[in-house]
């Protein structure tokens, strides 16, 4: 491999480096620029005072695939809990995670479900709640001193104008599938009344009716547990917009990175999205509401993740590290009505696409395309989006094949390999042919060693005469680099992927590094857990760097071209181990299937190919 294709790699190494470590959401959108006037200046949020209410009472509404937990205080959702996959809930499409199995072995105080005793729809307390077996979608308490402030309920309405979203309501009607609630306060009257779903799972509406003064009302969609991927928080904020033509689009929110809230009312949005990057809440109007929505970033010491309780004493994942964020919608300041639909759950594609088939009108022509939540973000979402839709695709069609998505990312991976075979090759016979200039070089080198312009001159002539292009080795790496990126991308946000087990006990969770064991005390870099997939990869990184070399046996006759690549040698392993070593295992699977098929190609060629004679220099 010549010195340009190898520090090609570096930068296509490097620029991995950067999106696992530096990865940020997509910048926002910017639609036509709204009036002055029209637009809030952001405010800095301030701490929240959080104190035990005594008072407060929960009630739960719950069915095979959610388990709603309600407070009297803003009548609102103080838990949504979603049953994982189990012997208990074998129909649950989501899969425990590790952080799942730690928190309910070692941590079960705040693994209980739901977190304090509730009231059910036949009136019955119950005072005994289940140890693990769900997954939060919204941030609990992480102790009983520490509740999570009522405004952060979610579904709760909230105002600048008045603490409305900290007062109790009282509970009207409560059957299996809905639940009522009614708040007089100053002349005004609010009642919510919510119902579970009975067409599409994870699906619940909620109806606002207000009598009285209904201005600067907001319902809040609630604060998204914490999830990570290679060790990174992957918040995305998102809304949906139509334009005056009929165009839709969805705009990812550049998050600020400050505790901060951001209102926009010049815009009217036809959903809100707030997500953890695998799971998350819509909130759909079905009415006519104002227009705007806000966002707000609240620090997480405020209100913690679950995952701050982990091993506290090695701040593994130190609060303040991870803020929450919320957003919110308007209600109507002019009708008493508002109806919305709420999706509560995980992003899984099939599960969006069939909730847009069911909720779309043909006779109006509306779909909610919910489908469209799962846009991609990031800094190379421009050219990952595409390749990542397309990967998917391929995905899919290897996991009907095999019921197995490590095997389907495997046989992706052969399927790229064969598609670009002929170019790969090109490149290698490339590379060979190189190599065999290296000599010739190396005299130019001598000949021309106090004329450099002469030797550039010389060099490229020589390039000429031997039909090599020394940059031929980078256009395959340059065109597998989109597939890298965009399987980086898909394994961020397929749903479908995350907790799925390839190799068990091993390889546990394909959105996840791999764990082929660990320990309590952590390791600068290695942390607490022993990745093995990133350390095959350098193996077999160095296995192929060696096939690709030739060199001469007396060191002296190794040109500086040579003498770098035998640097690289050992260079190029190290770093791409350091740079996978906390990426996703199915991102490992892919790029060591794809290493070890080069190999095995190279092998073929070498096999096949003589070395050509050089043209002896004049």
């Amino acid at each position: 491999m010549d010195k340009r294709s190898l520090l090609f790699i570096l930068l296509v190494a490097g620029t991995l480096l950067i999106t696992q470590y530096f990865f940020r959401p997509k910048k926002e959108a910017t639609p036509p620029p709204p009036k002055a006037e029209e637009v809030q200046t952001t405010k800095t949020v301030e701490p929240k005072k959080q104190t035990y209410r005594p008072d407060e009472k929960f009630y739960v509404l719950e069915n095979e695939h959610q388990m709603l937990v309600f407070s009297n205080y803003g009548g609102a959702i103080a838990e949504i809990n979603l049953p994982l996959k189990s012997k208990s809930h074998p129909d649950s499409i989501i899969h425990p995670v590790n952080f799942d199995k730690i928190l309910e072995e070692k941590y079960p105080a705040v693994d209980h479900f739901p977190y304090h005793s509730y009231t059910n729809y036949k009136g019955e307390k119950i005072t005994k709640t289940a140890i693990g077996g769900y997954y939060p979608l919204l941030r609990r308490p992480i102790s009983s001193k520490q509740p999570v402030p009522v405004e952060f309920y979610s579904m709760n309405i909230v105002s600048e104008k008045s603490n409305i979203g900290t007062k109790k309501y009282s509970l009207g009607r409560f059957d299996k599938n809905s639940i009522e609630f009614t708040l007089q306060d100053s002349g005004r009257t609010i009642t919510k009344v919510y119902t579970l779903s009975d067409k599409v799972p994870y699906f619940f509406d909620v109806k606002v009716n207000v009598s009285g003064n209904k201005d600067d009302l907001w319902l809040n969609t609630g604060i998204c547990e914490l999830e990570l991927s290679s060790n990174r928080a992957i918040p995305a904020m998102k809304y949906r917009i139509t334009s005056a033509k009929g165009k839709s689009s969805v705009e990812n929110l550049k998050i600020p990175s400050d505790p901060v809230t951001k209102t926009e009312t010049a815009l009217r949005p036809d959903w809100i999205c707030n997500s953890n990057g695998f799971l998350g809440i819509i909130m759909d109007p079905l009415t006519t509401i104002d227009p705007g929505y806000e966002l707000s970033v609240i620090p997480g010491t405020d209100i913690p993740s679950r995952l701050s309780v982990i091993d506290p004493q090695y701040e593994l994942y130190p609060a303040k590290k991870y803020p929450g964020y919320a957003m919110y919608m308007p209600l109507s300041s002019t009708k008493s009505e508002n109806h919305f639909r709420i999706f509560a759950g995980p992003f899984q594609r099939t599960l969006l696409k069939d909730a847009d088939k069911i909720f779309s009108d043909p006779a109006t022509g509306y779909n909610p395309d919910y489908i469209a939540s799962q846009s991609f973000h990031g800094f190379f979402s421009f050219i990952s989006g595409p390749f990542a839709k397309f990967l998917m695709l391929l995905m899919n069609f290897f996991h009907m094949v095999t019921h197995s998505w490590g095997l389907a990312i495997i046989l992706l991976t052969i399927a790229l390999r064969v598609m670009l075979y002929p170019l790969n090759t090109w490149s290698l016979k490339s590379n060979e042919r190189m190599q065999n200039v290296a000599p010739k070089i190396k005299l130019l080198q001598e000949r021309y060693k106090k004329d450099p312009k002469r030797l550039q001159m010389e060099t490229m002539k020589l390039y000429k005469q031997e039909g090599v292009n020394p940059l031929s080795g980078c256009f395959p790496i340059l065109i597998q680099l989109p597939f890298l990126i965009g399987l980086f991308d898909l394994l961020k946000s397929s749903f479908d992927l995350r907790g799925v087990s390839f190799i068990p006990g091993w390889i546990n969770d394909l959105t996840a590094p791999d764990v082929l064991f660990s320990w309590s005390d952590p390791i600068f870099f290695l942390g607490t857990e022993f990745h093995f997939l990133p350390i095959l990869i350098g193996i077999i990184m160095y296995v192929q760097q060696k096939m690709t070399m030739k060199l001469p046996k007396d060191k002296s006759q190794l040109t500086d071209q040579q003498k770098q690549q035998k640097m690289m040698t050992t260079i190029m392993p190290l770093l791409l181990t350091f740079v996978f070593y906390k990426m996703p295992s199915g991102l490992n699977i892919y790029f060591l299937t794809s290493t070890v098929l080069g190999i095995v190609q190279q092998w073929l060629i070498k096999r096949k190919t003589t070395q050509p004679k050089l043209k002896r220099i004049k």
